[in-house]
């Protein structure tokens, strides 16, 4: 399988940070959380989710990701007494039991060996009554700027259908998300569709991101040889939507999913 590098913010930013920003608000916003809360976020990454987080006055957002330099980039960004940031996985959480308001983690779950673990995990460090919630990309249908690529990765080489994101995450589904935070104890258990518009000026600003080398697809654009992924970048060409000025328009949906921590 190719690498997938998770260290350049400003390429994963550019590939789908920009996409991953306007659903983090609204995800945050279909929490409804009380302002003056604890947070704990899985998986900060380049800190869009984090930003959201910041706009509802807490106390403390405590930010977790396992790469040190999308948390160094992130803290030159913030400087903020109400943030710390942890180098820490996300199936040891270095928090005490019942420690805070809110657990939340954004594209990360299907990145994990063991999501299972990691949601018990969250909702141990949950105080009981907090809630506990995530989003995922769907792979599979509604994250069209990666399911088009996919797409035409296997339509000129077969052997990608392995790597197609729908493919190896299956709990990218709302049905598998719930499962999977019922299986944790957690109740009151909900989903949600999160959709945004995903505008490309050109083609070029669809194709470019995918040579940053951040995640799945990018990693396996990079592992082509320059024969092969041009015909890659030709087939994308030729069957992405294009409106008359030459802009792309699609969407990008993400599955959210919350659940609560029992009241004893």
């Amino acid at each position: 399988m190719p690498d997938e590098a998770w260290a350049s913010g400003e390429h994963y930013e550019t590939y789908v940070g920009r996409w991953s920003r306007p659903v983090a608000e609204r995800f945050v916003a279909w929490l409804r959380p009380r302002a003056g809360a604890s947070w704990l976020e899985v998986g900060c990454g380049t800190g869009a989710l984090t930003d959201a987080l910041l706009t509802t006055e807490p106390t403390l957002v405590l930010a977790m990701d396992r790469s040190r330099a999308y948390l160094d980039n992130l803290w030159r960004r913030l400087e903020r007494r109400d943030v710390r940031l942890a180098v820490a996985d996300a199936v040891s959480l270095p928090a005490a039991t019942g420690s805070v308001d809110y657990v939340v983690s954004g594209l990360v779950l299907n990145f994990l060996r063991d999501p299972a673990r990691a949601v018990a995990g969250m909702a141990r460090v949950c105080r009981p009554g907090g809630a506990v919630a995530a989003y995922v990309w769907d792979y599979v249908e509604g994250m069209q700027p990666i399911r088009l690529f996919w797409d035409a990765a296997v339509a000129v080489d077969p052997s990608a259908v392995d790597l197609d994101e729908g493919r190896r995450f299956p709990i990218c589904q709302p049905d598998r998300l719930a499962g999977l935070f019922a299986a944790a104890g957690l109740t009151e258990v909900h989903s949600t569709a999160v959709t945004v518009a995903t505008r490309f000026r050109d083609f070029d600003d669809y194709w470019t991101p995918f040579l940053g080398g951040q995640g799945p697809a990018p990693g396996y654009c990079a592992s082509l040889s320059d024969e092969a992924r041009e015909r890659l970048r030709n087939q994308l060409r030729a069957t992405l939507p294009r409106a008359r000025d030459g802009s792309i328009h699609l969407s990008a949906r993400a599955w959210a999913v919350r659940g609560q921590v029992a009241i004893l």
